[in-house]
């Protein structure tokens, strides 16, 4: 097993709970477009796949239709303006973000979330430096699970696939690191039923993000000691 080389993050239900967020943005664009709002949970359980997906799904609309683009188009005019009315950390993340830097691994965020959203989000907790690279809903033409966004990500990195972990909450998450050659790195924050993430089979599943950073140093360890005796 290669050393890790570089560790990218989900960031919805990874590093912030921004349920809050996203329901009160899905919620006034139902509401500005006529619907009728909806319950906290039937939102969240539609995360992740992308805000058109979430849209549509809301809405039960089809994704390619006029409808949608509009609900979308409400939905992100809203959450840009309100990134972090009631978003908060996930327990442990400022601390891992904190101990992976002092071990010089370059990090990035690999979210399905509109790159505008993404920005807004980061810019107002002030952890957009922290980052080397971003690849967010809409930079390419797919999106997780399938591979190419972070593949792309490690690509930007300069870091070979295999040298990279993938860490987050869902099973799109654990999927879309599989499919690049990736190691995967579930976290338990509650986005995602348990069950859902168990059966995608990460490489490793954490109660909590506090965890990582010793996960991460097990890895790196291990390698140095094989290599110590070749």
């Amino acid at each position: 097993m290669l050393p890790p080389g570089a560790v990218v993050f989900d960031l919805d239900g990874t590093l912030v709970d921004s349920r809050g967020d996203i329901v009160a943005a899905m919620n006034h664009a139902l509401i500005q477009s006529g619907r009728a709002p909806l319950p906290a949970q039937v939102i969240v359980r539609n995360v992740g796949d992308g805000a058109r997906t979430l849209c549509a799904r809301s809405a039960k609309l089809p994704e390619i239709s006029e409808e949608a683009d509009a609900l979308l188009e409400l939905f992100l005019a809203y959450y840009n303006e309100h990134p972090i009315d009631f978003t908060r950390w996930i327990p442990g993340a400022q601390e891992s973000l904190d101990q992976l830097a002092e071990m010089r691994l370059p990090l990035g965020i690999c979210t399905n979330k509109p790159r505008s959203t993404t920005e807004a989000v980061l810019g107002a907790l002030g952890i957009r430096t922290r980052f080397r690279v971003i690849v967010a809903g809409g930079d390419l033409s797919e999106k997780k699970p399938a591979p190419g966004p972070l593949l792309h990500a490690a690509k930007l990195l300069g870091v070979a696939p295999d040298l990279v972990v993938m860490v987050g909450d869902a099973p799109q998450d654990v999927e879309c690191a599989r499919r690049a050659g990736m190691r995967s790195i579930a976290v338990d924050n509650g986005f995602a039923a348990r069950e859902r993430v168990m059966d995608a089979h990460p490489d490793v599943f954490l109660a909590t993000l506090g965890e990582l950073p010793d996960v991460i140093r097990r890895w790196r360890d291990a390698t140095a000691r094989v290599s110590s005796l070749r």
